[in-house]
């Protein structure tokens, strides 16, 4: 934040105004989209604005609802690309709509491209190229390529960010992390999913998205774990001329992987590249720990020496590896068929809300996984991911996101098998090679750090262990052992035991007050009303109201526990 009130962009060159008439305008625009589809299972819950009173909306189809969202420019787009991930957040056929959102956009005049290359390279273009199309090879709403020509002749991509994109990209992301704070206290929904959370995580995959050097790194880091199938290539990055808004890569000629024509398809076969690819990302994700959750038709090329071009690794996300180890689990389990260890991995997973019911959770994660056994032939992987997600979600488990980016990128790469070779068995190339990821996954618990770690892990405790044990035995020879268990004084339990004390408090009084005014009354006073003792009646009155008080209270706010 600058010291005028705006929000500093990530180059910090423009500032990006977060108040003022524009603002609110916004503003109105953004809860007007909201509002329109606040019945459509989004966005569901959220209360009314005052900017809205003299609007009347009519909700919308899926189809409207994406066109919309891509109205609103760069920052929907990518939340309508980042939502099509969450099967929990959005229901079946908004996601369809979201999947086919596309980014084509009309381009930016060469002239502003020119002087944002410029300003970021520091040196006229003239100066690092002999050739610079003026017609993009392609446009987002993001950025846009451009084909060039090195001074030596070598023929490159420059992949430009286009000027003030970031600026409104981050006025938006403060815009939007207000609406979610207010869901995530009003509504169920909201308290369930924390779209702030979500949020939080969308804005920073946005915003390392526009890191032209993070994804650079991306670039070389996939081609060296891609090395062991040629059929697999990576653009590699021309590390002089890129910089964090301007990304320059070798350039790669080729046909979208759902437009090679017929003859090609018979002269060269396409199964080994579709075979490789599948191989290959699944080795990224459970050996190496990430996820490319866009590898869709128009990230891949098919090369004039066939083979498979991988473009635009700007969205990836790493996986621990823990969650790595349970994320491998669930699909091996997925793939063989054994839905209780599917619902156990899941539930390893994920975070139990409130209204969590286990034996739904499981029959339903089993009757999904015995349908996606009797017809592996039809179903995707992907699918069946993001339907474990969308059913844990209805049975009260929140998963990581990280298992709906699983599920997005297996069914993306399902859809670009099946566009290359429709004859390919994609469960049996999973299934064969979930088997090679879990020996490379051993390989690699067996490498020299790893046994130099446990081996030191080992020594710590024969060293250490000794003295602790004898320090306890001594804690309790002395009775002087203690434990303490941290929580409880959130928790449900003592919440609970909080009542019932204070309805025990509020009968003794209630008891003492309606015994005194009877003793009270047999003393005669002068002080009377209705003919009784004027303290002794008021005393039994107040008595009176706070047992109906405890009455009520009884009826109307315990609930039975649901039986299980």
């Amino acid at each position: 934040m600058t010291h005028d009130g705006t929000l500093a962009s990530p180059d910090a060159t423009v500032p990006v105004p977060v108040h003022g008439e524009g603002a609110m305008e916004r503003r109105k625009q953004i809860m007007k989209f909201l509002f329109r589809y606040r019945h459509s299972g989004v966005f569901s819950g959220l209360g009314q604005d005052s900017l809205l009173d003299d609007v009347i909306i009519d909700d919308g189809t899926p189809a409207e609802f994406s066109r919309d969202l891509e109205a609103l420019g760069p920052t929907f787009i990518k939340l309508g690309q980042m939502l099509s991930t969450r099967p929990d957040i959005v229901p079946p056929s908004y996601a369809t709509a979201l999947e086919r959102m596309q980014e084509d956009v009309s381009p930016v005049p060469v002239e502003a491209i020119r002087e944002a290359l410029e300003a970021d390279l520091g040196v006229r273009l003239s100066k690092v190229f002999i050739e610079f199309d003026p017609v993009p090879l392609g446009t987002a709403s993001l950025a846009q390529v451009h084909r060039a020509v090195l001074r030596d002749g070598t023929p490159v991509a420059v992949k430009v960010q286009k000027p003030g994109v970031a600026q409104r990209l981050l006025s938006d992301l403060s815009m939007l992390r207000s609406i979610a704070g207010a869901a995530d206290k009003l509504t169920k929904v909201g308290r369930n999913l924390r779209f702030t959370d979500w949020l939080e995580e969308f804005g920073r995959t946005l915003v390392a998205e526009l890191d032209y050097v993070a994804e650079a790194e991306n670039l070389e880091r996939f081609a060296s774990h891609l090395k062991a199938y040629p059929e697999l290539m990576v653009p590699r990055p021309v590390w002089d001329l890129t910089r964090r808004r301007v990304l320059t890569m070798e350039l790669v000629d080729g046909v979208r992987v759902d437009q090679v024509p017929a003859v090609r398809r018979i002269e060269q076969p396409m199964l080994p590249l579709s075979s490789a690819l599948l191989r290959g990302y699944l080795d990224q994700i459970f050996i190496f720990g990430e996820i490319h959750a866009d590898p869709h038709p128009g990230n891949l090329r098919v090369t004039p020496d066939n083979r498979l071009a991988i473009f635009d690794l700007g969205m990836v996300a790493n996986v621990p590896p823990g969650q790595r180890e349970c994320l491998l689990k669930l699909l091996f389990a997925a793939v063989d068929g054994r839905g209780e260890s599917v619902a156990r991995e899941m539930l390893a997973l994920g975070t139990q809300l409130e209204d969590f019911d286990g034996e739904r959770f499981s029959r339903e994660i089993g009757q999904l996984i015995s349908r996606y056994s009797a017809h592996s032939g039809t179903t995707s992987e992907g699918r069946v991911v993001l339907d474990l997600v969308r059913t844990a979600m209805a049975s009260g488990l929140r998963t990581p996101p990280e298992l709906s980016l699983l599920g997005k990128a297996l069914l993306n790469l399902d859809t670009v098998c099946r566009a290359l070779s429709p004859e390919l068995d994609a469960k049996a190339v999973v299934e064969g090679h979930l088997q090679h990821v879990m020996r490379a996954r051993l390989r690699q618990s067996f490498s020299s750090p790893n046994m130099a770690s446990e081996l030191m892990d080992l020594q710590s405790l024969a060293r250490e262990g000794p003295r602790k044990l004898s320090d306890i035995l001594g804690l309790l020879s002395e009775n002087k052992l203690q434990i303490r268990i941290s929580g409880l004084e959130e928790s449900h339990l003592m919440e609970s035991l909080q009542k019932i004390a204070n309805r025990v408090a509020a009968g003794v009084v209630t008891a003492a007050l309606i015994l005194a005014s009877a003793l009270m009354m047999r003393i005669p006073t002068a002080s009377t009303l209705f003919g009784y003792p004027t303290v002794a009646l008021i005393l039994f009155f107040i008595g009176a109201a706070l047992g109906a008080s405890i009455v009520i209270s009884a009826l109307l706010g315990d609930r039975k526990v649901k039986s299980r």
